[in-house]
């Protein structure tokens, strides 16, 4: 085999072992992911208080640091300026608890008087999620789920 042959060879195998180290350093880096998402309105009853509970499975290659959740009307400010990441950050948290590898379980649980239930805007609401990685990277999503009051 000629030198040029064998140099050639060699500078392939670096070229494509560099680019798939940059492929699972890329991987390594991706945001947060979201499954099997859902919320959860009960209306309070009688002496019974109601309660919104939203559950999902967050997924980081780094491990989940936080999550963050805030409900909001379809109908309310939100729907004509949109929700920001940023305003997303000062949300109440959900908690989470390992699930796997690099996936973490969070609930989000609040109970509703029936006070909260009856100033609450009736209709449609949906969950944003702000989704933290223990790398920094963050998942933003102002529609993860949806669910109904009244």
């Amino acid at each position: 085999m000629s030198r040029r042959i064998i140099l050639g060879s060699a500078a392939a195998l670096v070229v494509l072992g560099g680019a798939g180290a940059f492929v699972l350093a890329y991987a390594g880096e991706q945001p947060p992911a979201l499954e099997n998402s859902t919320a959860r309105y009960t209306a309070p009853a009688g002496d019974r208080e109601g309660s919104l509970t939203f559950t999902t499975e967050v997924t980081a290659a780094s491990g989940v640091k936080s999550l963050k959740v805030l409900a909001w009307p379809a109908d309310g400010p939100f729907a004509k300026n949109g929700l920001t990441e940023k305003e997303l950050a000062a949300a109440e948290s959900a908690t989470c608890n390992p699930a796997g590898e690099d996936t973490a379980r969070c609930t989000y649980k609040v109970t509703v008087n029936a006070a909260d239930a009856s100033e609450s805007e009736h209709g449609r609401w949906h969950v944003a999620t702000l989704a933290t990685a223990e790398s920094g990277n963050t998942a933003f999503d102002d529609k993860t789920a949806t669910f109904t009051i009244g």
